[in-house]
């Protein structure tokens, strides 16, 4: 049986549970995260807390004190995944430069009260648009994938999930109207167009540096659904959509999963 680690989003993570296996039981789920933060520096004197701050459920905070304390590769490792999915739709949160150290902006991290201790009160923001930004995810891509060759990683099969923003939703009625507004965090807008294309030179770098990758996507069916269950976004599909990739999923033999690591059902709309 398979042992499937995701490093990405609940892009991809949700096909497991609109599939209809429980997302707490299947997976290695390594989010909330960036290419450039996984290998950076951990910003120097941070102390996380015992138990999740009030507005964050137990995986979420797990999530973003490994970004931080920089964890999530060697327990990716010592997991030794037969596959390992990829997918880049959480590389839209800026980084933050802080202690020495780097970590991702996410809404966990705007919430979790993290921002007040002295390893981070003062971080430097580092635009994920910005040639700064794609400069250090390019480097720690090239870093991620030494680590493949170096490891056991090197043994799982490798596939990118070629997920991207949509332009375009789906209301109740049947329509496609544009979808003219999209927020990273709440009251920060984003630009669907811009990010569509980071993701894309994202993408095209990591299949030139990795070692070799089946790819997975479903363009025809990219479209935000206004009844998705964590809400209207750019990245919360339309049922179609899952269903697309399981099926490629599945032509490439990846059909289960065994009981693996705690995987929280939290949604992950803006707020996840």
């Amino acid at each position: 049986m398979s042992r499937v680690a995701i490093v990405g989003s609940c892009i991809t993570r949700d096909l497991w549970r609109f599939r209809g296996h429980a997302c707490d039981v299947a997976l290695h789920y390594v989010s909330r995260t960036s290419l450039a933060s996984l290998f950076a520096s951990s910003p120097a004197g941070f102390m996380a807390a015992e138990k999740p701050p009030a507005r964050l459920k137990p995986q979420p905070h797990r999530a973003l004190v490994a970004d931080i304390e920089k964890t999530a590769m060697a327990g990716l490792v010592a997991f030794r995944p037969t596959h390992i999915l990829f997918d880049f739709i959480d590389e839209r949160f800026d980084l933050l430069a802080a202690g020495g150290g780097l970590v991702t902006h996410s809404w966990e991290l705007e919430v979790s009260g993290y921002l007040r201790q002295p390893a981070l009160r003062g971080a430097r923001p580092v635009p994920r648009l910005s040639a700064a930004a794609e400069r250090l995810w390019l480097e720690g891509a090239a870093q991620f994938a030494a680590l493949v060759r170096a490891t056991p990683l090197a043994e799982a099969k490798l596939i990118l999930h070629r997920a991207q923003w949509a332009d375009r939703r789906r209301v109740p009625a049947g329509h496609s109207p544009v979808l003219a507004n999209a927020e990273i965090l709440p009251g920060r807008p984003a630009d669907i167009a811009a990010h569509s294309a980071l993701l894309a030179r994202y993408e095209a770098a990591f299949l030139r540096l990795m070692p070799s990758m089946a790819e997975v996507q479903a363009p025809e069916h990219r479209l935000a659904d206004d009844a998705h269950e964590w809400g209207l976004s750019p990245f919360h599909y339309v049922p179609e959509y899952y269903a697309a990739i399981w099926r490629q999923l599945d032509a490439l033999g990846l059909r289960a999963a065994v009981p693996a690591l705690g995987v929280s059902r939290a949604p992950c709309a803006a707020p996840a």
